[in-house]
């Protein structure tokens, strides 16, 4: 049996759960396939992509810095990554690299499906408008909520996620400094990496929660811990991780590659029992 080989590029990506729910998966479906890690700088990712493709890689997913870079390394893309103008899963077909994001779809399906979330908010907060941000605020406008804020500490680039999204009066791009004057949101989503940095990074005002506010981060581990615990600071109702996320946007990949749709409850359940850092706070 021929096994194809398969990684996840990133800087870093030492941390990444990816190998262990991708092996999950494999042993679930009876599927043979070595998955790896490879780290990769944003300046280093196009050579390292080529010399993964030399050696028969046969797809890849690609988490932060990363995104936008592989975007463009696409000789194809799907619709919901020409959305998102990032990619995150990639797959060697015809000699070149198809790219697709499933961030969206696996961020969606466990906020409503796992988390019992109700998407269809009035309005939303997504902080952050880098490549996880492009991701899945696509699928977060098509879940039905009325409004989603975009903020940024680059007010370019939340004007470029706004523009990007072709939702006038439903998707508003604000800047940092303001912040403090937005009023108050029923979900608040973190898509940026400050949670790297320590709790300084999220001295956000109380008044952007009520409580009734989902606070949700996309990093999952140590890394979400400063927001989450912001969130619960200012009296959010609920506070998700991103590891459901990250489970589902991996089945959506593994779904693509392998036509085979694999159970992610128990790959789930599983991460969560074995590492006591990707608990909730709920």
């Amino acid at each position: 049996m021929s096994i194809r080989r398969y990684a996840v590029f990133g800087h870093p990506v030492v941390h990444s759960l990816s190998p262990r729910i991708h092996g999950a998966f494999a042993r679930q479906t009876g599927i043979a396939l070595d998955y790896a890690a490879i780290d990769a700088t944003p300046e280093d990712f196009p050579a390292a992509l080529e010399a993964f493709t030399a050696s028969g890689g046969a797809g890849a997913n690609v988490t932060l810095p990363l995104k936008e870079a592989a975007f463009a390394l696409c000789a194809r893309t799907s619709e919901r990554a020409r959305r998102a103008g990032a990619v995150n899963t990639l797959t060697r077909s015809d000699g070149q690299w198809h790219g697709d994001n499933t961030d969206g779809a696996g961020l969606v399906r466990d906020l409503m499906d796992r988390q019992g979330l109700d998407l269809r908010v009035n309005r939303a907060l997504l902080l952050g408008a880098g490549g996880a941000a492009r991701g899945v605020a696509p699928a977060l406008l098509d879940a039905g909520m009325d409004e989603l804020w975009i903020v940024n500490r680059n007010p370019q680039r939340a004007d470029a996620l706004v523009d990007a999204l072709g939702e006038p009066g439903r998707a508003i791009s604000r800047y940092w400094e303001d912040l403090g004057r937005l009023g108050d949101f029923d979900l608040v989503i973190n898509a940026t990496s400050a949670g790297r940095e320590g709790a300084a990074a999220f001295a956000l005002p109380f008044t952007l929660t009520n409580d009734r506010t989902a606070a949700v981060d996309l990093n999952y581990g140590e890394a979400a811990i400063p927001f989450l615990a912001w969130a619960r600071a200012a009296g959010c109702r609920r506070t998700v991780d991103g590891l459901g996320m990250l489970v589902e946007q991996a089945a959506e990949s593994f779904h693509g590659w392998h036509g085979m749709r694999p159970e992610t409850d128990p790959v789930y359940a599983a991460l969560r029992e074995r590492d006591a850092t990707l608990v909730t706070g709920d």
